[in-house]
C-alpha cells in the first residue's frame, strides 16, 4: 500500500470527520471527488488505487482530471471548482503528514481555480408558478405528495437537501408556524410558514401521521426522498405545466430555481436584501445580491429617479463649411 492510501483514510477519518466535524453531505461531497480522481489515476497510470503515490497524482494529472470532468462527463466550471476544493483541502493536509512530497504536493496546491460566468438568476414569474403548483395530480397520493413539495418549497426556499432532511419535529403549525431547517456548515434556522403552506401541510400530515421523527417527504417505499428524486419531480412538472404556461417550457427549472422564485417574490415584496439573506441561510450577503441585478422592475425604479441629461438629441452639425467639409472625410 502506497503512502497516498493510509493519508486519504487519515484525511477522511481524523481530519474531515473528527476533527473539522465536516457535515454528511461535505464527506461525501469529497467522498465522490476522489473516488472519481483515484478512477481516473487508475486507468491513467495502470496502477490500483491502493497503490497510487504522491508521485501519481502529480499536478499534470490533476490538471488532466479536471479537464476531463469538464470535457468528458460535461461538469460545469463551478462543479470542477468543487472537486478541485476537495483535492485541495487532502493535500493542505497531506503536506504536513508527508514533507518529503513538499514539491509535488506544492504544485498540485498551486492549480488555481477556474473563472465562472456569472449569468443572472433563472426564476418563475407568478403565473409560472401557479402553473407548476397546478400541475400534480391531487386525486393520488404522489400527486399530493408533490403539491406539498413544490408549495413548501416556492414558499421558504429551502435548499433541495435540506427539503430531504426535513422531518415531522421540525415543523411547528401552531402559534407563529414555521419549519426548523438545519443548513449548510451545520446552521440551523427558522423559517415562517404562510397560511397555505401550513393548510397544505397540515392536509399532508393526515395522510403521513406526522410521526416527530419520520421524514416531512417520503418515497413511494415511505423511505427518504433523494434529492434526484426531487429534480425529476420538479422537470416532470414543469413539462406538464408548460402546457397552461408556454413560457415555463423556454426556462430550465430545478428546485434551486424554486429558491430563487422565493427570493425574487420577497424582494419584489420590498424585503430587505439583508432579511432576505436570513430567510435563505447565506453567510454572506454579497451572496444574495444576486437577485438585485436579476430584479429589472428594481433597476427601472432608480432609473426613473434619475434626471434625463440635458444636452439636446440629435447629431452634431459643423457651424462653418470648412469644418462640415473636414467632417465629411
Amino acid at each position: 500500500m502506497s503512502a497516498i492510501a493510509p493519508a486519504l483514510e487519515a484525511f477522511f477519518t481524523e481530519r474531515l470527520i473528527r476533527q473539522n466535524h465536516a457535515s454528511p453531505h461535505t464527506v461525501a461531497s469529497y467522498r465522490d471527488a476522489f473516488r472519481m480522481l483515484l478512477s481516473f489515476a487508475a486507468e491513467k497510470t495502470g496502477n490500483a488505487p491502493s497503490d497510487l503515490g504522491f508521485e501519481d497524482l502529480d499536478a499534470g494529472l490533476i490538471g488532466a482530471f479536471l479537464e476531463h470532468l469538464e470535457q468528458g462527463r460535461a461538469n460545469t466550471v463551478r462543479t470542477r471548482n468543487t472537486r478541485l476544493a476537495a483535492i485541495r483541502s487532502f493535500f493542505r493536509y497531506a503536506s504536513y503528514r508527508e514533507p518529503a512530497h513538499a514539491a509535488s504536493i506544492a504544485r498540485v496546491l498551486a492549480i488555481p481555480e477556474k473563472r465562472m460566468h456569472r449569468g443572472i438568476v433563472t426564476y418563475l414569474t407568478a403565473a409560472e408558478s401557479a402553473a407548476l403548483l397546478a400541475a400534480p395530480n391531487r386525486e393520488v397520493w404522489v400527486g399530493r405528495r408533490d403539491h406539498a413539495i413544490l408549495a413548501v418549497t416556492l414558499q421558504t426556499g429551502v435548499r433541495v437537501s435540506e427539503l430531504t432532511t426535513l422531518n415531522w419535529v421540525d415543523v411547528g403549525l401552531g402559534a407563529g408556524p414555521h419549519i426548523l431547517v438545519h443548513g449548510k456548515g451545520r446552521k440551523e434556522r427558522c423559517t415562517p410558514l404562510t397560511r397555505h403552506s401550513v393548510g397544505v401541510l397540515r392536509t399532508w400530515a393526515k395522510e403521513t401521521g406526522d410521526n416527530p421523527e419520520e421524514p416531512v417527504f417520503t418515497s413511494r417505499r415511505h423511505g427518504p426522498l433523494s434529492t434526484d428524486a426531487v429534480s425529476d419531480l420538479v422537470a416532470k412538472y414543469t413539462a406538464l405545466g408548460a402546457a397552461s404556461c408556454p413560457t415555463l417550457a423556454t426556462k430550465k427549472v430545478t428546485p434551486h430555481t424554486l429558491r430563487h422564485t422565493c427570493a425574487m417574490r420577497l424582494l419584489e415584496a420590498g424585503v430587505d436584501i439583508s432579511v432576505i439573506a436570513l430567510w435563505l441561510g447565506h453567510e454572506h450577503i454579497q451572496t444574495t445580491q444576486i437577485y438585485l441585478h436579476a430584479d429589472l422592475t428594481l433597476k427601472e425604479k432608480a432609473l426613473a429617479r434619475t434626471a434625463p441629461p440635458g444636452t439636446p438629441v440629435g447629431r452634431y452639425r459643423p457651424p462653418d463649411e470648412l469644418l462640415a467639409f473636414l467632417e465629411s472625410l
